[in-house]
């Protein structure tokens, strides 16, 4: 078996107790795959996987505790502490029909043929505390190198698992490394190949590299003709150019742009990074606004950042001075980033809070309390720090020689929003000191009139809080209802 002395890793107590445990039966059994890329890394595994000689039956004979999560395929969970550990047999897979599951899977003895239908050399790596590191096609030295490599002949591995494609994009936005060339020309020789790859799969790597270290390496997806595929619409970003004294970009690269600040705003950014453009007081704002989200609202901030300019393609018009226009393009964005979403079978949260983001994206609100005030009752107090966020993000992406005010008048709007909750000052028709009964008491039937009614006191509240009073209320709605019925 060959080795790569002088590393080892300090396997967990149950990873580590496991592989002995399937030693002492007479197996052979080693930490496998990204667990291991990781810790050599410094990363934090998410998960532990064990790959062994032992069959799926002898694993389950072993381990008191197991679950049969892929068991056709070799792998069964075993259970320890409360904490799923997948164990799978050595095997090799047979044709691949649908470029993604093996149309039959063969066992093996051999760690070397499973290690080999791997998909990327510095995933194809195994540890135990007997053998040391086995690394029999690169992987510490691309690791070394910030490099992706497919295993062997990257058409093959491609042909295996279309998603392949998708995913290597995917690890060089979370790990900063690059694309190996030949790996590269196959994804171009490959690409179609996506088309059978369901929506739901390629969702998920693509909002794993949108919340990367690098986001940036969507443009890899846009320039192998990935994106054509499963995105087209964002093909047509990139083929837009702006035309407009605001922009310098085109719509995706703006967009994409955009993504990049959204994480440099949660502390991920790629080398040579420029902060500059970041004014001090604006970074302290966003850090204390960011320090609020969480991992969820992270990503709905980062597919709102990638899709808030999605209609601008079809919107754009160019006067007769040449200066281009995108009017109605937010709210024709919220529809489309609806139809995008509902493509990628994003769940229902998501779509609603990216809709309403990229609907309200373009709203310049006043600094004034008057206008603060109605903003946040027309957007919604949930969406207003978020909104803040995606129009930092959004203007940062844009020329740098006009987003000086821009940033100052968005400061200005999140201060006084800050000193509009410190208040308590009502902005929702529940907040008022009447109610609907109270209204049924002065006479008024339940329907669309009564809803009418509390939002035209909600409108005199806003403009003045200090009406927010019981007495003041009241008064004006026996007004309003003398009127309506006279």
């Amino acid at each position: 078996m060959d080795q790569t002395p002088g590393i080892k890793i300090d396997l967990p107590a149950d990873v580590r107790q496991m592989i002995a445990k399937l030693e002492g039966h007479g197996y052979e059994a080693y930490a496998v795959g990204g667990c291991v890329r990781d810790t050599i890394l410094s990363r934090i595994p998410g998960d532990w996987d064990i790959t062994t000689s032992a069959k799926p039956e002898q694993v389950k004979k072993i381990f008191p505790k197991t679950i049969d999560t892929g068991i056709q395929h070799g792998t069964v969970t075993v259970m320890l502490h409360r904490v799923g550990y997948e164990v799978t047999t050595y095997r090799i897979d047979g044709e691949y029909a649908d470029n993604r599951h093996p149309d039959q899977v063969e066992f093996t003895n051999s760690l070397r043929l499973d290690l080999e239908r791997r998909d990327f050399t510095i995933n194809a790596m195994a540890y135990n505390d007997t053998d040391g590191m086995v690394d029999l096609y690169g992987g510490i030295k691309d690791l070394n190198q910030g490099m992706i490599r497919c295993v062997g002949n990257p058409d093959q591995r491609f042909e295996e698992d279309a998603l392949r494609m998708l995913r290597a994009v995917r690890f060089s936005g979370q790990l900063g490394f690059q694309i190996e060339e030949q790996t590269r020309q196959a994804i171009i020789r490959n690409v179609m190949d996506l088309k059978h790859v369901s929506a739901e799969r390629i969702r998920v790597e693509v909002m794993k590299l949108l919340v990367s270290k690098d986001p940036g390496q969507i443009r890899e997806a846009y320039e192998t003709g990935m994106t054509a595929v499963f995105l087209p619409e964002f093909d047509r970003m990139m083929q837009t150019d702006q035309c407009n004294p605001h922009h310098i970009y085109t719509v995706g690269e703006h967009s994409i742009r955009g993504v990049e600040w959204m994480n440099r705003f949660f502390g991920r950014k790629a080398g040579g990074w420029d902060d500059s453009l970041l004014p001090t007081e604006v970074e302290k704002m966003v850090s204390r606004l960011t320090a609020q989200c969480t991992s969820k609202q992270q990503q709905i901030l980062c597919l709102t950042m990638l899709l808030h300019d999605v209609a601008k393609p079809e919107c754009k018009t160019v006067d007769e001075n040449g200066i281009g226009h995108f009017y109605g393009h937010p709210g024709k964005g919220s529809d489309l980033a609806k139809q995008i979403m509902k493509r990628l079978t994003f769940d229902r949260e998501t779509m609603d809070m990216v809709c309403r983001l990229i609907e309200s994206h373009d709203r310049q609100i006043a600094p004034a309390s008057r206008s603060v005030r109605r903003a946040v009752a027309g957007i919604g107090r949930d969406l207003i720090p978020l909104l803040t966020l995606v129009q930092c993000a959004d203007v940062l992406s844009q020329n740098p020689e006009t987003i000086a005010p821009k940033l100052e008048r968005i400061l200005a709007v999140e201060k006084i929003y800050q000193n509009i909750l410190a208040t308590e000052a009502p902005l929702s028709i529940r907040e008022l000191e009447v109610s609907g009964a109270d209204l049924i008491a002065l006479g008024m039937d339940p329907g669309p009139k009564m809803g009418e009614l509390l939002k035209h006191l909600l409108s005199i509240v806003l403009d003045d809080p200090k009406q927010n009073t019981r007495e003041s209320l009241m008064g004006l709605a026996k007004q309003e209802i003398k009127n309506g019925m006279e």
